[in-house]
């Protein structure tokens, strides 16, 4: 397809997007070119470079500026990659919405809106470059998140469950150690089962020399190991059905004491969360309450409840995060990922990724 028929007040238009992209954190694109081709007025040279440009621009603020191994342990797939911005492109300059089609291009996350915020107005230099990594990371997530989802932010030990768009409720939790950390990635939370057994993963089995005590509900099955349910199981009384290819789920632990510490990276990699029944009956809610989720715990017995339609989970890592009452919150990159995400340079040169 041609390049799209560009005005010169479009041209114009553009030439200040590109010069603002420092505001999202971005780079600025290189515009000789089509400075020296707007002298000559519109035509068809003026048009393909002022598409070419509108196009990488468009891909910076939808899909980000870093490179793939920069987001390689970044696992959540990104479905704005199937947007066809050339055909958004060319309807908005058809009905004169230009800006409009850029602003469309942001992340549309509230977070992400916080974050831009306090980045313009950051006279920190250290904290300006991590908010600047942390927009960068929500490039990487799907514009939209879905109506109901959970999202676990790994770096602030948290879930945050949305419900209808809107933020609902904020739970605790554990991550995985430094040495084990928790990945990144998305799944969908198909089902919540009580009184789950553990099916012990061959890593942790390596890791005990094989050795567990029938004492504590241990027994191999099938040359496997395995935990009976039971208040010393391991996944406490909650595990949700996420199947994923990580092995890696939200579920209950006995060690809940653990929630009392500030930093709270203690698992092999799974996400331990606090006040687990009352997750679980917040994601069944309509189809069991809270006593009622209570009262099949107590029982003992194995049951699965289906949710009434599966919900996306996203287990995510930003290192600084609005809060409450959107101030900006930071915390300490115990991964030590912020370096991998390369950002623009700001004006003092010390964003640099």
């Amino acid at each position: 397809m041609h390049a799209a028929g560009w005005s010169v007040d479009q041209v114009e238009q553009l030439r200040q997007l590109i010069a603002s992209a420092p505001e999202d954190a971005l780079p600025v694109l290189n515009t000789s070119q089509l400075n020296a081709q707007l002298r000559d007025g519109p035509g068809p040279a003026l048009d393909e470079t002022a598409d070419a440009l509108a196009l990488e621009l468009a891909r910076l603020h939808l899909l980000g500026a870093s490179t793939a191994q920069q987001k390689a342990s970044w696992q959540i797939s990104d479905s704005d990659e199937q947007t066809d911005l050339r055909d958004r492109l060319h309807q908005s300059l058809a009905t004169d919405k230009l800006a409009r089609f850029f602003a469309d291009m942001r992340p549309a996350h509230p977070d992400y809106a916080a974050l831009r915020a306090a980045y313009a107005t950051e006279t920190d230099r250290n904290r300006k470059a991590v908010i600047a990594r942390n927009m960068e990371r929500w490039r990487w997530m799907p514009r939209s998140l879905g109506e109901n989802y959970v999202l676990v932010n790994a770096a602030f030990f948290e879930a945050r469950l949305s419900l209808a768009g809107r933020p609902e409720r904020t739970w605790r939790v554990i991550v995985g150690k430094p040495s084990t950390p928790t990945p990144v990635f998305a799944a969908q939370i198909t089902g919540v089962t009580l009184n789950p057994w553990w099916n012990i993963p061959a890593s942790i089995v390596r890791e005990k020399g094989g050795r567990f005590a029938a004492s504590q509900g241990y027994l191999m099955s099938n040359g496997e190991w395995r935990q009976k349910p039971g208040p010393g199981n391991a996944l406490g009384q909650m595990k949700l059905v996420m199947p994923n290819p990580y092995s890696v789920y939200v579920h209950d632990t006995p060690s809940r004491q653990l929630f009392a510490q500030e930093t709270r990276a203690f698992s092999h990699g799974c996400v331990r969360i606090a006040d687990a029944l009352g997750f679980a009956a917040a994601l069944l809610d309509g189809s069991k309450t809270r006593s009622e989720v209570a009262a099949i715990v107590q029982s003992g017995q194995t049951v699965t409840f289906d949710l009434p339609k599966a919900m996306p989970i996203y287990l995510a890592y930003f290192t600084a995060a609005p809060t409450v009452d959107g101030s900006i919150a930071f915390r300490p990159d115990i991964y030590r990922r912020d370096s991998q995400v390369g950002v623009a340079a700001t004006e003092d040169r010390v964003c640099r990724g």
